[in-house]
């Protein structure tokens, strides 16, 4: 069994804004597997799918972004889940706007979500795929990310998350690894469309 995780807040609005491309991940693979993620449990909203011979859960955690590990923890302890049973999906704003990467480890890199997961699993060992939504240089952060893209940003993420999910699939049927070497030299998916 596999743990996905999309992070993102919940509620109207938030609910296309930068900071709930994890959720939006969650959405397509749900769809692709006609899978319904609505269960209210764990402080999140749950669903069961199937990827080939895999059985996977999908978590959408409702605490907020900053208490999204509760969540996670509270299914991972009930379905006696391995680390590397367990991905995380995130927005990133290290990377260009809709490039998609997969990591297997390492810190929380500022994101107040994967922080939080990390602190109460006690293990930065965790697979995150990462959707970059862009720096912040000359911004506000919080509104920035809490913010909704514009019209062509909009198309760099769409590809970005579609991008994300294969990315999942990837992972499930083929490690961490093999998600890493398909996923990480590719450009932002509107630009490899264009091409």
């Amino acid at each position: 069994m596999k743990l996905v995780v999309g992070l993102g807040n919940p509620g109207r609005r938030y609910a296309k804004t930068r900071h709930n491309l994890g959720y939006q991940v969650v959405d397509v693979l749900a769809e692709r597997w006609r899978a319904d993620v609505t269960q209210q449990k764990f402080n999140g909203l749950l669903g069961r799918a199937r990827c080939d011979e895999h059985e996977v859960v999908l978590l959408k955690p409702t605490t907020f972004m900053n208490r999204s590990g509760e969540s996670v923890l509270a299914v991972r302890q009930f379905f006696k889940l391995a680390l590397e049973d367990l991905l995380v999906v995130m927005d990133d704003l290290d990377l260009p706007v809709g490039r998609v990467r997969v990591r297997g480890n390492g810190s929380a890199g500022g994101h107040k979500g994967l922080g939080d997961i990390i602190r109460r699993l006690g293990s930065d060992e965790i697979t995150r795929v990462r959707i970059g939504i862009g720096s912040t240089s000359d911004r506000d952060t919080v509104n920035y990310v809490l913010g909704r893209a514009d019209e062509q940003e909009e198309a760099l993420l769409a590809g970005g998350v579609s991008a994300a999910a294969d990315a999942v699939t990837c992972w499930i049927r083929g490690g961490t690894e093999r998600a890493m070497n398909e996923f990480n030299g590719l450009p932002t998916p509107a630009r490899r469309d264009e091409s």
